[in-house]
């Protein structure tokens, strides 16, 4: 009986996790591709990707198999944020990244570019090096659904260690996951949600979280950050 209790649990770790990663970065197993899974970033080169509203950038590259976002610097000072150039309305979306010291990133979802910020538009799942970010609360924290739900029960790896994010948006229901632990769980339109929304500097951007479909984004905060096995689900 013991056993059988072991095998179980390692099952509903494994599945927690996400899918299985291939060993080689930014690449699919058999099982991911029959699974669904479609990559987002091929590890060579930005396609699938364009910069918001077509601003000039020279921040983001692709280094040693990553999507990488420079520090700010006098070579790379005209910043904006990166995202993809198809739209997504329900999906399961798995990516690794890191940070720097005292950094602070995000991915935005469902973003649209109805305003002059992606921001405006979709909810943020928040980076961040919150031990030395000045002055930062626990719902600006790493995995909190950014300025309206704080995480819960997340283990964040030493940064500048790889670290797992899973994205997952079915309808109205999100799911904010964090190295195989979910950290945030909320519904869009919800009476909390609204309350929330209206509570918060979102209120300043009507449009907030209501599109049904968007980019997926990777934010250009000023700080280093880098992206990993960027992978989607459709559901």
């Amino acid at each position: 009986m013991k056993n059988i209790f072991a095998f179980l649990s390692v099952i509903m770790l494994m599945t927690a996790c996400g899918p299985k990663k291939s060993e080689t970065p930014n690449q699919l197993t058999e099982q991911q591709k029959a699974d669904g899974w479609k990559l987002l970033f091929d590890g060579k080169t930005m396609d699938g990707w364009r910069v918001f509203k077509g601003k000039e950038n020279d921040t983001w590259e692709v280094v040693d198999g990553t999507l990488h976002c420079k520090p700010v610097t006098e070579t790379s000072s005209k910043r904006s944020d990166l995202i993809t150039t198809e739209m997504y309305q329900n999906f399961e979306l798995s990516f690794d990244w890191k940070i720097t010291k005292e950094g602070n990133s995000g991915v935005i979802y469902r973003a649209t570019e109805e305003y002059d910020v992606p921001y405006g538009s979709g909810p943020e799942y928040q980076l961040l090096d919150e031990a030395n970010y000045p002055k930062e609360v626990p719902v600006h924290f790493t995995g909190a659904d950014y300025d309206l739900y704080a995480p819960e029960g997340k283990k964040q790896n030493t940064i500048g260690e790889w670290n797992n994010t899973k994205i997952i948006v079915n309808g109205n229901k999100v799911e904010h996951w964090l190295n195989g632990s979910k950290v945030v769980e909320y519904e869009f339109g919800s009476d909390d949600w609204k309350a929330r929304v209206a509570a918060s500097k979102w209120k300043e951007f009507p449009g907030y979280g209501l599109a049904p479909t968007g980019y997926i984004d990777l934010q250009d905060h000023g700080h280093e950050s880098s992206f990993r096995n960027v992978m989607i689900k459709v559901l």
